[in-house]
């Protein structure tokens, strides 16, 4: 463990991280007795300011007494005084309205753009030189989970809160991304429903053609054929790409009468619809390293048998609880489909449909990141609380990441549990963001009861 001379050396500005600054002057966790600034002007902090993540100075919208003045204006955060002109910022306006500099160590005088003196805060000798050790400790800690020795002594209430935290966090960004799309659709939810759950048909490794292809066929033009599944097949197929096979061993098709037909079928549907420009190639697609039961003929011919058996997506989501919604997803695929994993190529064993893992996925990745969304757009929390009770009812994930949180004692019992955690390793204890957590913050303000 660091000892507190090394803490308090100029040396330390050369190790330290600047979050740590914005830490202390966001929750203000410092010594404000007699407070002034290096210039000896008595400072009064009436308005920390709001954190600025766009260009600029770091805090925004502070306010400040200086000296007997009231201050408006922006706060700007560095580890030594000097970066100030390091960084150029006397010569960028976007830092005139700068009213306070607040470093770790003060180690020249720093002047404005017009040689007025730039009103300094240090915070070397102002701070809890063992909460730094706890975080330096924290950050130097090889383990994956940063806080992973001491995790056992912070609170279940402490764990929990984080947990929930680091959900809507998840779900937040997961629905901001559906928003894009919405947006796209000039806010049509039920060609947002459509994309949304074609992109999660691809289940990540052909998410992306399966956007590509529901962008570049409308769901207005599926839905004038969704009483034929085999017009349905034939678009979604063709546009595909798939009913080819691959470009090499197209021969392989034989007299596949049933393949034929959708060929036939989408010649003459592409060209009413004028949808030769958007058709993508087999190339387009993955199947490599897949089960033959994930191959994206198969998914394609189970959405196909969604949209038949669901003219409106958006209401099978929107209007069931889980357990009925999870019984009218369990859908097959038609009866070729079933025989079948690729073009023209007989299976001996019968081809299963959307299964329960499958629909479990669809859930947590499409119908909760909606539900989430819809409740932000249309200001309605109970679709909040129908997406957090949806996962509620999905059994765990089963992974690397989540052993290694059950490795320290923590019961991942649902989906909520699990989609928490994911998102806490991923963005928080991955990238080492222990100051934007409150395990790790409380981690190191008890870093006084452990010296």
């Amino acid at each position: 463990m660091a000892n507190i001379s090394y803490l308090l050396s100029s040396n330390v500005s050369d190790t330290m991280k600047e979050d740590f600054l914005h830490f202390l002057w966001l929750f203000q966790y410092f010594d404000k007795t007699s407070l002034q600034t290096t210039q000896g002007d008595p400072l009064n902090i009436i308005q920390v300011g709001s954190p600025n993540t766009s260009s600029g100075a770091d805090f925004s919208l502070s306010k400040l007494d200086i000296g007997g003045v009231d201050w408006a204006g922006d706060v700007e955060i560095h580890l030594k005084s000097s970066d100030w002109n390091a960084h150029q910022h006397q010569r960028d306006a976007a830092y005139n309205n700068v009213i306070l500099h607040v470093v770790w160590e003060n180690d020249i005088p720093v002047l404005r753009a017009d040689g007025t003196p730039m009103p300094t805060l240090e915070l070397k000798t102002r701070t809890n030189l063992k909460w730094l050790q706890q975080y330096q400790m924290m950050l130097s800690n090889r383990e994956v989970i940063p806080c992973a020795n001491q995790f056992a002594g912070v609170s279940t209430i402490q764990k929990l809160s984080m947990m929930d935290r680091a959900l809507i966090k998840r779900l937040e960004d997961k629905a901001f991304l559906l928003r894009t799309l919405l947006i796209k659709n000039q806010r049509d939810w039920e060609e947002t429903t459509y994309q949304a759950l074609a992109k999660n048909f691809g289940f990540k490794v052909n998410s992306e053609p399966f956007l590509r292809l529901s962008q570049g066929l409308p769901l207005k033009v599926l839905l004038k054929h969704h009483d034929d599944i085999r017009q349905l097949e034939a678009l979604l197929l063709g546009q595909a790409g798939l009913l080819w096979g691959k470009p090499q061993a197209q021969s392989d098709q034989g007299d596949d009468g049933y393949i034929q037909y959708l060929q036939k079928e989408h010649r003459f549907l592409s060209h009413k619809y004028r949808l030769e420009d958007t058709q993508l190639a087999y190339e387009h697609w993955k199947f490599m390293r897949l089960r033959p039961a994930n191959f994206p003929t198969v998914r394609l011919a189970q959405f196909a048998a969604l949209i038949h058996q669901y003219q409106s997506l958006f209401s099978l989501f929107f209007n069931h609880d889980y357990k009925t919604l999870t019984k009218k997803l369990q859908i097959n695929q038609s009866d070729y489909w079933q025989t079948h994993y690729t073009v023209g190529k007989t299976t001996p064993k019968k081809v299963p449909g959307l299964g329960k893992g499958s629909i479990e996925n669809i859930v947590i990745n499409t119908v909760v990141p909606l539900l989430v969304l819809y409740a932000k757009e249309k200001g309605q929390e109970k679709y909040l609380e129908r997406a957090t009770g949806f996962l509620e009812n999905i059994k765990a994930e089963e992974n690397r990441i989540l052993r290694i949180w059950e490795g320290l004692g923590l019961k991942v019992k649902n989906a909520f549990d699990s989609q928490a955690l994911i998102e806490l390793y991923n963005h928080y204890c991955t990238p080492k963001k222990c100051l934007n957590c409150s395990i790790g913050v409380s981690l190191i303000k008890k870093a006084d009861a452990y010296g």
